[in-house]
């Protein structure tokens, strides 16, 4: 493992960035005080160009190299989510009901120690642009920052990510060229009947009957639908109606999510369970309305670069797999792929808690690998003739 030596000399100040933003954490599109911070520690680091307010609460900071060169995007996600935390750390979160369980603390404070290790070496070309941005677990802040033109605006080439990898040996890096995470789609479905005794049904037309059968239908999108080699996941998470045992009721909701790693299975699944709600809910004499939303689009790797990564990672840890499998997870880094050639990898923090768990903390050991990466492959890319 070959960790850049500059940057394990201040891995404890990389910690004390994360330990910082892990007791103050921000959800969603208000990552205010986080945007804050990061601005204060760049300006630190003698990096001037910064941009505030992309997307609410995100910034864009570039770091000139030695004359004109590649252009290259390096990402960190920074919010948090709504959920109570329980790792007893002493850096533990001081906002009840929020925590970073997903490691986004963590990733920021790669991306910081990346931007410091650059602004004072500059041995590059041409510039990085570093892009904090908010909103991942929820709306897609990366998207709105791809809507409000950043790709554009700051001359993107390419653009790069990491994810902190619970499941993975400290310092291991995996990824794999094309579908890495998946599409992450939503629906509710509600149906509508007449209600009334539940001593007396023919006088009804009861929707319970037809929610079940529209439950069960979904499952054979997967089973009946799909290549068995295709990916797929449809999950029925949501069933509510009724007050009573002797009440029909006039209305059940469903709902639940499906999961694709390609747009052909995308649109199948839309499409099929669209008409099994349509065609069962005549066959059951009720009505029925379905809202289908689509939300992150798969998270697709481009070959080229995913190999670039990929021997990057290699002179950084002796363990670095490029043929991981697809995870049917999401990540809204694929609407910066989407806008530009890069690759998603995530690294290894060692074996441990989940992320989206209450007991789950980054690792701050992980930190000098994530931002040495980012700095390698800067070196990499932006090379001085």
């Amino acid at each position: 493992m070959v960790v850049i030596n500059r940057i394990a000399g201040f891995a404890e100040e990389m910690a004390g960035w994360r330990r910082h933003l892990h007791m103050h954490p921000e959800l969603s599109l208000d990552c205010h005080d986080t945007a804050a911070f990061v601005a204060a520690r760049l300006r630190d680091m003698g990096v001037t160009e910064i941009h505030e307010g992309i997307a609410t609460s995100g910034l864009v900071a570039v770091i000139k190299g030695q004359g004109d060169g590649p252009v290259t995007g390096l990402r960190a996600d920074m919010d948090a989510l709504p959920m109570q935390e329980e790792t007893g750390a002493e850096w533990a979160s001081t906002v009840p009901g929020r925590m970073h369980a997903c490691g986004h603390d963590g990733h920021t404070a790669m991306l910081l120690g990346a931007a410091r290790y650059l602004s004072e070496t500059r041995r590059f070309t041409g510039r990085v642009v570093l892009i904090f941005q908010p909103a991942e677990e929820t709306i897609g802040g990366g998207r709105i920052m791809v809507e409000e033109g950043i790709m554009d605006r700051f001359g993107i080439e390419e653009v790069y990510a990491l994810h902190t990898d619970p499941f993975g040996e400290l310092g291991e890096f995996r990824t794999t060229p094309g579908p890495i995470m998946a599409a992450a789609d939503e629906f509710y479905i509600t149906v509508k009947g007449q209600g009334g005794h539940a001593a007396y049904p023919q006088t009804c037309r009861d929707p319970m009957p037809a929610a079940l059968a529209i439950g069960q239908a979904l499952q054979t999108v997967v089973s009946r639908n799909t290549d068995p080699l295709a990916a797929l996941v449809v999950s029925l998470t949501m069933l509510h109606g009724g007050s009573a045992s002797n009440i029909i009721p006039q209305e059940v909701t469903l709902g639940g999510t499906v999961r694709s790693l390609t747009p052909e299975v995308r649109n199948m699944a839309q499409s099929r369970i669209t008409e099994i709600v349509s065609s069962v809910a005549t066959g059951y004499g009720v009505e029925a309305a379905l809202d289908y939303q689509r939300n992150y689009p798969p998270t697709i790797n481009h070959a080229d670069q995913t190999l670039f990564a990929t021997e990057i990672a290699r002179q950084v840890s002796s363990r670095a797999v490029d043929d991981l499998p697809p995870e049917m997870g999401a990540e809204d880094f694929s609407y910066m792929l989407n806008a530009r050639p890069g690759a998603f990898l995530f690294l290894g923090q060692g074996l441990g808690p989940s992320v989206h768990h209450p007991k789950f903390d980054f690792n701050d050991a992980a930190a000098p690998f994530g931002a040495s990466f980012f700095a390698a492959l800067i070196e990499k890319r932006h090379a001085l003739g």
